[in-house]
């Protein structure tokens, strides 16, 4: 690829955008991804705004499965073609990668700084490493070590059906199914996760539903201003925890769960506090199976950026 490139992380809720050139990354612009019809008006007007000429390529994480360069996101309604993209804004190479797929990519660069530890051994095992993420969806993929070097494998685990732990979670459960029809992991482990798991268990516990978004229930959790944040977020972690076991599980993920996303780094005490580690080693005969994997909550800023670095270094993209 050229050595002009401009990198994107286009999610849900924010579009990310940095400019490569070799081994330089510039800092971040964000734009709130509400404020465009489309992701070429958004580019064309970064461009604009920041002055910047046109790049000689395009690298962008996309929140979507791609297929054939071209992906639908999830959580936004948009359609990309990386084709189409190109020709519009006269770009002649554009990428576009999975989200996740990308902050799998992240993993081999991020520092001991970028993350913590919850539970496990140290250091880890070696072997498949899984990366999932609470945000505006919830992303998963695993790093899989091979002989020719590592493999990414990009999955929509995230719409897997959700599992109860117990007999409240089960009750919360019922209530999304009755809401959704069918309750995937993402219903509960997102930010409009957590606003949905504030609400069914405040209907589960007989108590008048007042909304709040995920922000407010953080905060209001953390400064014990609100009984029923505190155990929205209690709930949230326990189901997590359930879940990153899970994919643990079904990956053989000896090399750890790496946790990412918008929402962890703004309630890390509270996790950390929480049961999700009891939650994720509490899968009956394989209890011991899973004591020593550790987990950990990425707070490097944008993982999906570095990731894409890496899979220009390693001439992926």
């Amino acid at each position: 690829m050229s050595d002009r490139i401009l990198l994107g992380d286009i999610g849900g809720t924010n579009l990310r955008f940095a400019w490569m050139a070799g081994e330089e990354t510039s800092p971040l612009t964000v734009l709130p991804r509400a404020e465009y019809q489309g992701l070429a008006d958004a580019i064309a007007d970064h461009l604009e705004k920041s002055g910047s000429s046109r790049p000689d390529a395009m690298a962008l994480a996309v929140a979507g499965p791609v297929r054939d360069n071209r992906v639908v996101m999830t959580n936004a309604g948009w359609h990309l073609d990386a084709a189409a993209l190109g020709h519009h804004l006269g770009v002649p190479r554009v990428h576009l990668v999975n989200d996740f797929a990308a902050t799998a990519w992240s993993l081999s660069r991020l520092s001991a700084s970028d993350l913590v530890q919850i539970g496990g051994s140290s250091p880890p095992l070696g072997g498949v490493r899984v990366v999932c993420g609470p945000g505006t969806g919830l992303g998963v993929a695993a790093v899989v070590p091979t002989a020719e070097g590592e493999m990414v494998i990009a999955g929509e685990a995230g719409h897997m059906t959700l599992a109860g732990q117990d007999a409240q979670q089960d009750a919360v459960i019922a209530r999304l199914r009755n809401r959704f029809g069918h309750v995937s992991a993402e219903r509960a482990l997102s930010g409009p996760g957590l606003e949905n798991l504030h609400a069914a268990l405040t209907e589960a516990m007989g108590r008048k539903v007042a909304e709040h978004t995920a922000a407010e229930i953080v905060i209001s959790a953390r400064e014990g201003r609100c009984e029923m944040c505190r155990l929205a977020i209690e709930l949230f972690c326990s189901l997590l925890g359930g879940f990153a076991g899970d994919l643990a599980l079904a990956f053989g993920a000896r090399g750890g769960v790496y946790l990412a996303g918008g929402i962890l780094p703004r309630m890390l005490d509270l996790l950390r506090a929480s049961d999700f580690r009891m939650r994720f080693e509490a899968k009956g005969r394989f209890h011991d199976y899973l004591a020593p994997v550790p987990a950990f909550a990425i707070l490097h800023p944008e993982p999906a950026i570095l990731g894409l670095q890496a899979m220009i270094a390693a001439r992926h993209i």
